[in-house]
């Protein structure tokens, strides 16, 4: 029985930390004109580790909000910078936060202003850079004169208040660019939908990290394929336990591998739908409607991004079709082998009958004869004490006749006695 704390219930275990998640990333308010700078990095444990520590020294070094032990996010201000960091269960990001005192889209340049970040070490594998310029919407200039047009995907967000732009191109300086122009934006909404949008490209980036997965793996799960077609009609060409057995070790090796590369990507994979469905929820958060005749943002990455995970949610289903056909051929496979096992069990088995009926008519033959030599003893024996005993006078008989009459006696006690002693030996048995 649980007991009472003193003025109050005890708590489960983790029920701050449950509690506290709601609150975990909360969003800032960003005041127009800004720019925004974000990173996303893939991390593992030690990585994330060692990057957390990175951090509470930059932070301790130049005396901003320290960073709280066991922190998954962070905010610091380094005099007109923001800084805002991350960490996920597989990547960890950092944006920071610039003043914009140029009225003009994306100047200085991103590669200009980044310096913020290499003041601490990379975390790990570098994945996404985004360069977010938040301005306001009088005098930001033509749309198709900033962005690739072939490309550009635009739309009105946050009820109209704002307009939200980007090609989804690399820049020279290997930034995805998105524009943001405020119409009406409050400090607030402008946080959120800043934070919404860098998040869309992050995870869209992730969600695709199973694209090349899937292309890595297809070679593989196709001659897969093919090679269980061509065992199954080796199955139904060939006949014999030699061949049988030889094609289950084909089919038991290629489920093995199967079942390996299923268990390397199925995280990936996973991975990928989930962050494209986060993707999805951005998209609806930010509230689109369309802008002077350009695809919106949503309507862009349905036809450019949903392929791609088509294919990886194809890749996927492939393996586990596969994984289960490969199962029931070698079930079959199995079966047959055992069948032609206990056929090879019952010719043998018919076999040790056979020959242990001719040991048992082997043995009745050692039998009778043993009973003629052991009875011819018997015999010559009683025929030596009838002939010392004529000889001493004890008895005045015919030594040849007593001896004839003394066979059968001897045969049938021979024959009793061999009788009674194989019957004790079975009995034993």
């Amino acid at each position: 029985m649980i007991e009472h704390q003193k003025g109050g219930l005890v708590p489960h275990p983790d029920r701050e930390v449950i509690l506290a998640e709601v609150h975990a990333r909360p969003f800032a308010p960003i005041e127009t004109p800004r720019r925004l700078l974000h990173f996303a990095f893939l991390t593992d444990a030690a990585q994330a580790a060692a990057d957390r520590d990175a951090l509470a020294r930059f932070c301790s070094e130049r005396g901003v909000t320290p960073l709280a032990e066991g922190a998954k996010h962070h905010r610091a201000r380094l005099a007109e910078i923001g800084l805002r960091w991350e960490q996920h269960s597989e990547f960890t990001t950092y944006s920071w936060e610039l003043p914009s005192p140029e009225r003009s889209a994306f100047v200085p340049t991103a590669i200009d202003l980044q310096h913020p970040m290499h003041e601490l070490p990379q975390p790990g594998p570098h994945l996404v850079s985004i360069d977010l310029h938040l301005l306001p919407a009088i005098g930001a200039g033509e749309l198709d004169a900033i962005f690739d047009p072939a490309s550009l995907a635009a739309s009105l967000v946050d009820n109209a208040s704002a307009v939200a732009a980007t090609d989804f191109r690399v820049s020279a300086g290997g930034f995805v660019r998105i524009l943001l122009l405020d119409r009406e934006l409050t400090s607030s909404r402008s946080g959120a939908l800043t934070q919404r949008l860098l998040e869309i490209e992050t995870y869209r980036t992730l969600a695709l990290l199973g694209l090349p997965e899937a292309q890595r793996i297809g070679p593989s799960v196709r001659a897969t394929e093919e090679t269980l077609v061509r065992i199954a009609s080796t199955m139904t060409a060939t006949e014999g336990l030699v061949s049988d057995n030889a094609l289950l070790d084909e089919m038991t090796a290629l489920a093995a591998r199967l079942e390996s590369e299923a268990a390397s990507t199925n995280y990936r994979f996973g991975a990928s739908r989930a962050y494209d469905n986060i993707v999805q929820q951005r998209l609806i958060a930010i509230g689109e409607t369309p802008h002077a005749g350009w695809p919106t943002l949503a309507a862009f990455l349905s036809r450019r991004m949903a392929p791609a995970m088509r294919t990886c949610q194809m890749l996927q289903e492939r393996q586990t079709d596969l994984s289960r056909k490969l199962a029931r051929a070698a079930n079959l496979l199995r079966t047959r082998v055992d069948v032609a096992l206990e056929q090879q069990n019952r010719d043998l088995l018919a076999a040790m009958n056979e020959r242990t009926r001719l040991q048992l008519r082997l043995q009745q033959t050692v039998e009778g004869l043993s009973v003629a030599a052991i009875g011819y003893y018997v015999v010559s024996l009683f025929g030596y004490l009838a002939k010392g005993a004529k000889d001493a006078g004890f008895l005045p008989i015919d030594v040849g006749m007593a001896t004839a009459l003394f066979v059968p006696i001897a045969l049938i006690g021979v024959w009793a006695a061999v009788r009674r002693i194989r019957r004790g030996h079975s009995e034993e048995s």
